[in-house]
């Protein structure tokens, strides 16, 4: 770990605000300054990280005029956080916050920001329900069929669950929908399908969340399985451009498809991963959308913690 130096108390401050605002190249090369490295020497460091970047791209990275956006250069970000003494994830939560704009000018997905506002707030939804994180049910399987309406908008989702009690006395399943900016839980509708009812639910008009709890009427023992299915209407938001799934748990498989309507087909779909919140999308597939079905789906085998979804450009 390198010694930092006595730095001023402009450097810090300087430090400290490109931290809370940014944007990312900004941030990069007042921790650099701050800690009074040259870059040969942060490439050294981040040698012995196991990270391989040059000093060509060390200076692209903090001059703005590239970024870092393959799995190596996302590695190496993550390595500068430790070597520059910064929080964890400060600098590639800069990064995140700077893609939310794509390129062709369309939304980029949601904010860092706004997941970390709707987990604050769905802890708190699941703490008035009596439930926690950990629902006691392992997910054997996951199906999700997302249907965009007329108007472009996320009209509805039906979800399909199989799963496993990995303990005694579970009798209920706490459901979690999150609209689209400028969704209103108040109008959206919870329908209990298959092998359940719907219990209390509870919304939050700011971050477009609702839970609702979903009742077995049985017990499941430890090692139980159970199937049961059910669906959100909501149709409340404006024009949708993605959904995406998150887990902080691994899981089964999951599968998710997106049906459009006949009058409102994109341009372009692709599906994409997000190791966290803090993190750049990657893994970008583009998924054909076929005129006669007018659907796209993608399927992971194996769940692993963080986010996988599709977005698609109207054009």
């Amino acid at each position: 770990m390198p010694h930092a130096t006595p730095h001023t108390d402009t450097t810090t401050a300087e430090l400290d605000s490109a931290l809370r605002g940014g944007p990312f190249h900004v941030a990069l090369r007042a921790a650099i300054a701050a800690r009074g490295l040259p870059l040969q020497r942060v490439q050294h460091h981040l040698s012995r990280h196991g990270v391989k970047v040059g000093v060509t791209s060390l200076s692209y990275w903090q001059q703005g005029a590239r970024r870092p956006q393959r799995a190596e250069s996302l590695r190496a970000v993550r390595a500068l956080e430790e070597i520059l003494e910064l929080p964890e994830e400060s600098l590639i939560r800069l990064l995140a916050e700077s893609d939310e704009q794509a390129p062709d000018g369309r939304p980029g997905g949601r904010s860092y920001r706004s997941l970390v506002e709707a987990s604050g707030v769905l802890t708190r939804l699941l703490a008035e329900l009596g439930a926690t994180r950990d629902s006691g049910l392992q997910t054997l399987g996951h199906h999700e069929r997302v249907r965009i309406g007329e108007h472009r908008e996320l009209a509805e989702r039906e979800s399909h669950h199989i799963v496993r009690a990995h303990r005694d006395g579970i009798d209920r399943f706490v459901a979690v929908h999150h609209g689209d900016p400028g969704a209103a839980p108040a109008r959206m509708t919870v329908h209990a399908l298959e092998n359940c009812r719907t219990g209390r639910v509870r919304r939050q008009q700011d971050t477009g969340l609702l839970a609702a709890e979903l009742l077995f009427d049985t017990r499941l023992r430890a090692g139980d399985t159970f199937l049961f299915r059910y669906a959100v209407e909501d149709g409340t938001a404006g024009v949708s451009c993605e959904y995406v799934h998150g887990t902080d748990s691994p899981g089964g498989q999951y599968a998710l498809q997106v049906c459009f309507d006949a009058g409102a087909l994109p341009a372009r779909c692709h599906r994409f991963t997000q190791h966290s919140a803090a993190a750049p999308r990657g893994g970008r597939q583009e998924l054909a959308v076929s005129a006669r079905h007018r659907s796209v789906h993608l399927v992971e085998p194996r769940v692993r913690t963080g986010y996988v979804g599709i977005d698609w450009d109207w054009g």
